[in-house]
């Protein structure tokens, strides 16, 4: 015989997490799958909200903000690029890029003069105008960290950077954080590759949901 039960199992992620990221700063949570990455950067990009104690971004609790406060937030302040890059390949780079602004952006806006800079920011690149499939995965990549930088963020989360990529484009790509960090944007970079603490200021390490910073 099989039961199914309609209540609610809690499962608890985070048990013993005690972070503080200070304004500008470069930092790496880094940890195995399944160490409690995914829901933390989720607290912090106010996908999730915590069950108990507190996430406090620019001093704002979460939990004591409306939806609409944290749509703002999330829409102008902070922004996230995935691991998996959250690209359409039927739409162009330009198209692609511009798809976080639209919820913001006025009608008569000059959409590719918009664009133009976050993607000169992310590295040479003179195809706007081709679609996503026609791309190598180190394009694509700093195609997404355009499309995060299209709402001039302060806080930037960063999924995996070097993930798939060779070990030249993935060096270029924690270079392009590096620079993007010193003009005074938070970045918050996701990760378990050893190799990339080289070029970050701090090391977050996470295992079973609990945290130790180096």
């Amino acid at each position: 015989m099989v039961e199914i039960s309609n209540e609610s199992l809690e499962i608890p992620v985070l048990s013993d997490v005690d972070i503080k990221i200070e304004k500008v700063e470069l930092v790496d949570i880094m940890g195995p799958s399944g160490s409690g990455k995914s829901v933390l950067v989720n607290l912090i990009d106010c996908l999730d909200r915590p069950t108990e104690e507190q996430v406090l971004v620019k001093d704002r609790d979460l939990n004591r903000l409306s939806d609409q406060e944290l749509a703002h937030l999330t829409k102008l302040e902070i922004s996230f690029g995935s691991q998996i890059f959250n690209l359409a390949p039927h739409l162009t780079d330009l198209e692609n890029v511009l798809l976080p602004t639209f919820a913001n952006l006025k009608i008569n806006i000059d959409q590719e003069g918009h664009a133009r800079e976050p993607l000169e920011v992310a590295g040479p690149h003179n195809r706007i105008h081709h679609r996503l499939g026609e791309l190598s995965r180190g394009k694509s990549k700093r195609i997404s960290i355009a499309c995060v930088l299209i709402n001039d963020p302060v806080i930037l989360l960063v999924d995996e950077p070097t993930g798939n990529l060779n070990a030249r484009t993935g060096a270029e790509i924690l270079r392009m954080c590096m620079d993007l960090n010193n003009e005074e944007r938070t970045l918050v970079v996701i990760t378990h590759y050893p190799e990339v603490t080289k070029y970050i200021n701090r090391v977050v390490l996470i295992k079973d949901g609990i945290t130790k910073c180096n």
